[in-house]
């Protein structure tokens, strides 16, 4: 089965990272963190008045595990992982805002992180006030600082509004100042966290451009994020980190892949005994048993990875009697917009009743060219069967949704390969 074709996609990938000769920035090796996390607080003197002797008991949670990675100078290095892995913890460790309960970290030249946008604002003071100040608690001199408040202010166009108070700033005049004044840190080494969609999107995509020329430039960077987009675009190399532990260090493609194969891979639904559709259809004629996604092996899968084809399995029971029934497979997207179909028409035994019996079983199965965006979709059986009175049975049931994932983006609903030209026509 194949599905329509109906759009194109543009892609691109960073340039090579710097040469393996260049010289060490960040050397991190067998890095641990612990937290103890208390099981009973006692937060008033009431409490320990009432329980003097009560010795608070801690659980340890292992926060970072045998940590170890090199970063080169002029190297874009991302982190990824699932929430809680332990990225803002290695990084808060890299700023010194936590230290190590063991291993060794060696930098090579001035940091500057940047972990929470507008950190250290005091909202009472000018916005110029708090350019200055918190560009000194980055590094610079006072006179230096104030030399760079223009290029702050014109950066973030927000010229107008130097002299007003943060308090007065909206959200998105703050985050954009912030980010502003992180551009104008003299720092060798940048740790970044998830702070590339700031502003709307004119702001959103001189940030774009910004990134890019700290790519191509000596700085080292490394960034914090769950943008995958981000990711393929920017970076050189890529790790991986789940439940504090290091999967996967190189090509950033190949860690964007494993980082969402780890969160899709079970956040789909699949329809089973007890199961539910996404809207509740009468069984009528038919009813769904089972039906799920499977891999290449057959093994039950519950997503499916761009560019991977679409596998299932599905085993349908006859309520009436099914006389010659055709199955049409439609696929919907999460608007409910209908993406493609296919049919399949049941083979009988020559000198057999062309019919599936009340009570009989038939297992569909199938491979789809995969050729869709990322995004959820749902996955529909409409089965017609003729009666003998000469009517037609029609009948929808819902098999599945799944969620394609990928690191391509892919404009409109589907990508297809083109072979397209373009010509000068010659002046007459």
């Amino acid at each position: 089965m194949s599905i329509a074709e109906s759009s194109y996609e543009i892609s691109a990938h960073p340039q090579p990272g710097p040469p393996p000769g260049s010289p060490l920035a960040v050397e991190v090796r067998g890095v641990e963190k612990v937290f103890r996390i208390p099981e009973h607080r006692i937060d008033t003197f009431k409490e320990r008045a009432v329980h003097p002797f009560t010795r608070n008991e801690y659980r340890e949670m292992r926060a970072l595990r045998d940590i170890s990675f090199e970063v080169r100078r002029g190297e874009f290095f991302g982190i990824v992982g699932r929430n809680g892995s332990g990225k803002s913890t290695l990084l808060k460790i890299l700023a010194s805002i936590y230290r190590a309960d063991g291993g060794t970290i060696r930098m090579a030249g001035r940091l500057a992180p940047f972990i929470e946008l507008g950190v250290g604002f005091n909202v009472d003071l000018s916005a110029r006030e708090n350019v200055i100040l918190n560009a000194v608690m980055m590094g610079l001199t006072p006179r230096e600082a104030r030399r760079r408040v223009d290029a702050v202010f014109d950066f973030a166009e927000l010229n107008d509004f130097r002299e007003q108070k943060l308090k007065n700033y909206s959200s998105g005049m703050s985050v954009r100042l912030a980010f502003s004044v992180m551009l104008q840190a003299d720092a060798d080494i940048l740790l970044i966290d998830e702070v590339l969609a700031v502003g709307d999107a004119a702001f959103q995509q001189k940030c774009t451009d910004v990134f890019h020329e700290m790519r191509d430039s000596d700085k080292t960077v490394i960034l914090v994020t769950h943008d995958m987009h981000a990711v393929d675009a920017y970076c050189h190399r890529a790790m991986l980190l789940h439940d504090g532990e290091q999967l996967q260090i190189g090509e950033p493609q190949e860690v964007g892949r494993s980082y969402l194969r780890m969160n899709f891979g079970g956040s789909g639904r699949h329809l089973g005994p007890g199961g539910e559709a996404r809207e509740a259809v009468p069984d009528i004629h038919a009813r769904c048993v089972t039906a799920s996604l499977v891999d290449s092996k057959g093994a039950v899968a519950d997503n499916v990875e761009q560019g991977h084809p679409i596998r299932f399995t599905a085993t349908v029971e006859a309520l009436n009697d099914l006389f010659d029934p055709v199955f049409a497979f439609h696929c919907t997207n999460a608007e409910g917009v209908h993406v493609f179909s296919s049919h399949l028409r049941l083979r009988f035994v020559e000198g057999q009743p062309d019919r599936i019996p009340a009570g009989g079983r038939v297992t569909l199965s199938g491979e789809i060219e995969n050729r869709l965006a990322n995004g959820r979709y749902g996955f529909a059986c409409w089965i017609t069967s003729h009666r003998e009175s000469g009517e037609l049975a029609v009948q929808e049931l819902q098999l599945l949704d799944f969620v394609v994932f990928g690191s391509k983006p892919i404009m409109g609903l589907v990508a297809v390969e083109s072979e397209l030209d373009a010509r000068i026509e010659e002046a007459k």
